[in-house]
């Protein structure tokens, strides 16, 4: 082997890791979607998780990455230890998959239906469609569906450029020695776990032994002690994911690697016993492409369906192994692992932020409560709603900030931008609650009391305020932008209350039923209810903006009050609804 044929080597492989790395961080980002849609049905059922997991990994072809995602998802609390379980073993089958498509490599044939099922011949034709798709199209989707396209002709035209220049192997002394060793199964069980720890993908390293195995001298034998040891070698990507984790995540981690290491030691006994028993002929021949996806298929499966059965008896292992900590943990609510799966920590945010949403509700009709029920407990619950809130939006603007700067889709950006909206808004309305229970605080203080008259119109206030909190706070939970939509009506009358209860205040200022010192605590009231059902609006503008896919929430607004019949049917009704006596 000639010194420029190592440079080719180098080269081929270089391209074939790059091209894995761009086909499947494209096709992790167009099936987003689908990601979500197969978490959100996740159940404890083993069987659903297996699939599960052997769905996604054939769709982003990485185990590593599934399992990295799982470990993010157990830290995260979106999946227990007993769904995980379900879900990593099913990533070892799917990602038998990518060593399929790479056996394509080795059909032979003259015919021509044969002959365009060679990676060499068809990849070309890909490459052409994805280099048009991804330097023409705008719509994000179809361009990544073009590097999906380029990343798989790349990954082809590194594996068909490895094959050829290892074909000098064949008659380098040295490398027919090194596979002869590796006919030792340790050896290579350990050869294969290094080569895979180091690249971090199973996958990669299969197709790195299919390379090889054109040079003729990589026999059977040799060939399934080495897929035996990638299994394990893969785990290495979990362990590191883990560090710094809760304990169910690390223990997601430790199922990973004790899954692979139960499944290697069962199935290699079985394969020395084979080979010391019937001495089966076929390890002695030269591994094909074909040959090494059958083995790799067939090991995961066997050790799948000896170990599946058995999940709950893995639990209980790696619970004894990863013991619950003496000290309370720290919940961690957003993981930066789940960034390397945009769609899933952009749900991830959607669910903190809809938590968020609720517990704002809350603290806002507390600080309502408080107006005319003021106690210790109350304003201590209240002022904690208000730094909870505060966290809330430190730790989801920060994440989705990070998220936003990430390669995702339209519609995953336009919904960040929203979420960001959406929690200066939330975390606004918790400030106003603190209003409430201080002006009532002021209240109780000063022993000040709004005349009958004020306390009325009040009421109203209030009543109105809350109804159009629910409306928007429901609309956000349920993402119905039809429900946003009758919260700007609301708004409008929220608006038109605030301007008569003002003109109201100002004539029993002039008649003498009101004080100047109450007056300042009634205004602070006002402003504090009218700007609650204004971030109101946003939530529920940004909604409407997120259905019609644009991001300009004051023309919403404008759009609304003037070019809708409905909106001042809706208008009507709740000036009826909530009218001052």
């Amino acid at each position: 082997m000639e010194f420029w044929d190592i440079l080719t080597m180098i080269g081929g492989l270089c391209l074939f890791l790059f091209g894995m790395s761009v086909m499947g961080d494209a096709l992790e980002r167009r099936a987003g979607s689908s990601l979500r849609t197969l978490l959100s049905r996740l159940t404890s059922n083993r069987m659903l998780g297996f699939l599960t997991g052997l769905a996604v990994t054939a769709v982003i072809q990485s185990s590593s990455a599934t399992t990295v995602m799982v470990v993010g998802f157990v830290n995260s609390g979106l999946l227990t230890l007993r769904q995980a379980i379900g879900v990593i073993m099913g990533a070892n089958v799917g990602t038998t998959v990518t060593a399929w498509i790479l056996s394509l490599g080795g059909i032979e044939g003259d015919t021509f239906l044969l002959q365009m099922l060679k990676p060499t011949n068809f990849t070309p034709i890909l490459a052409l469609v994805g280099i048009i798709l991804y330097m023409f199209m705008k719509d994000s989707k179809k361009k990544d569906t073009g590097m999906i396209f380029l990343g798989f002709a790349v990954l082809m035209f590194g594996m068909d450029t490895m094959s050829g220049a290892v074909k000098g192997l064949k008659d380098e002394i040295w490398f027919q020695a090194l596979f002869l060793l590796f006919k030792n199964p340790i050896l290579g069980v350990v050869a294969g776990a290094v080569l895979t720890a180091i690249i971090q993908s199973s996958s990669a390293s299969v197709g790195i032994l299919q390379a090889l195995s054109a040079t003729g001298q990589v026999s059977y034998a040799a060939t399934i002690p080495i897929i035996m040891g990638q299994n394990i070698g893969t785990c290495i990507t979990a362990i590191l994911s883990s560090f710094g984790t809760n304990k169910n995540a690390k223990r997601a981690a430790f199922v990973h690697l004790l899954f692979n290491i139960i499944g290697t030691t069962i199935c290699l006994i079985l394969f020395v016993l084979a080979d010391w028993l019937f001495s089966p002929a076929i390890l002695g021949e030269s591994a094909t492409y074909l040959g090494i996806s059958i083995c790799h298929t067939a090991f995961n499966i066997i050790c799948t369906a000896i170990l599946l059965p058995s999940g709950s008896l893995l639990e209980k292992l790696v619970c004894k192994l990863v013991p619950d900590a003496k000290e309370a943990e720290t919940v961690v609510e957003l993981d930066e692992r789940l960034l390397a799966t945009p769609p899933i920590a952009l749900e991830r945010c959607r669910s903190l932020t809809a938590e968020m949403a609720q517990d704002v509700a809350v603290t806002l009709k507390k600080g309502i409560a408080s107006l005319s029920s003021l106690n210790d407990e109350l304003a201590a619950q209240i002022r904690k709603g208000e730094d909870q809130a505060d966290h809330y939006e430190d730790i989801l603007g920060t994440y989705l900030v990070k998220l936003s700067a990430l390669q995702i889709s339209t519609d995953d950006s336009a919904e960040a931008a929203m979420l960001l909206k959406a929690i200066g808004d939330l975390e606004r309305i918790s400030d106003h609650s603190v209003n409430l229970l201080e002006a009532a605080e002021e209240l109780k203080q000063k022993d000040l009391r709004f005349s009958d008259a004020a306390q009325k119109e009040l009421d109203v206030l209030m009543a109105a305020v809350s109804e159009v909190l629910d409306l928007s706070i429901a609309a956000f939970l349920h993402n119905d932008w039809r429900l946003a939509q009758k919260v700007e009506p609301l708004e409008d009358v929220i608006d038109d209350l605030k301007d008569q209860m003002r003109a109201r205040h100002i004539l029993r200022l002039q008649q003498g039923s009101c004080s100047i010192e109450i007056g300042f605590v009634w205004t602070d009231l006002l402003t504090s209810l009218a700007r609650t059902s204004d971030h109101c609006s946003n939530i529920a503008a940004g909604l409407i903006d997120l259905h019609g896919h644009h991001l300009n929430t004051h023309q919403t607004i404008r759009s609304a009050r003037t070019g809708s019949t409905e909106f001042q049917t809706l208008y009507q009704d709740y000036s009826r609804q909530f009218r001052l006596s």
